[in-house]
């Protein structure tokens, strides 16, 4: 025999050198995959007990809950704060007319001439403002655009009832001749 290969020996080396490589590389890679699978499932795991835990937690606050409710509708009291840290305050018997807060007829006399003043001068300002030649032009302009509208609306109407009225006649007349 002669020792002449058709494949050089090192082609053949190489490509097993790589088959052993690639076949290292994915045992590595299963390898991997296992322990991350085996991660996976003890976090799941504890997920579960944890929630587990939780649930049991709420039940039992629930429970707790439940009891004190059912104390409480036993007791037939039912407590409201709607003050917490002011004194409370005597009954309406109690209190005297001096308790009263009063404004001095001087202020109140300012207070209600202020405001009749401002409310008279907010509504000269309207005035002024909707009386406006540029206000008065606008509304103007608007109303001349929807009397068009409606006019050309009812004249689209009335076409519309003409059509369907004289369909209708010829209908009528196409039936006494079938």
């Amino acid at each position: 025999m002669t020792e002449q290969w058709s494949v050089p020996a090192w082609a053949l080396v190489a490509t097993t050198v790589a088959v052993l490589l690639l076949g290292l590389l994915a045992a590595t890679a299963l390898v991997a995959v296992g322990r991350a699978r085996r991660r996976a499932a003890a976090e799941l795991d504890a997920v579960r007990r944890t929630a587990e835990q939780l649930v049991a937690r709420v039940e039992d606050v629930e429970h707790r809950l439940a009891r004190q409710q059912r104390r409480e509708s036993l007791d037939g009291h039912e407590y409201v704060i709607t003050h917490v840290g002011e004194e409370p305050e005597a009954p309406p018997e109690a209190r005297d007319a001096q308790d009263a807060p009063t404004v001095p007829a001087p202020l109140f006399a300012d207070l209600v001439l202020r405001e009749s003043a401002v409310q008279a001068a907010s509504l000269a300002h309207g005035l002024r403002r909707a009386l406006a030649p540029e206000t008065r032009h606008r509304i103007r302009f608007e109303m001349r655009r929807e009397v068009k509208r409606a006019r050309k609306q009812r004249r689209a109407d009335l076409r519309a009832a003409r059509r369907e009225w004289q369909a209708r006649g010829r209908a009528d007349q196409a039936e006494p001749a079938a």
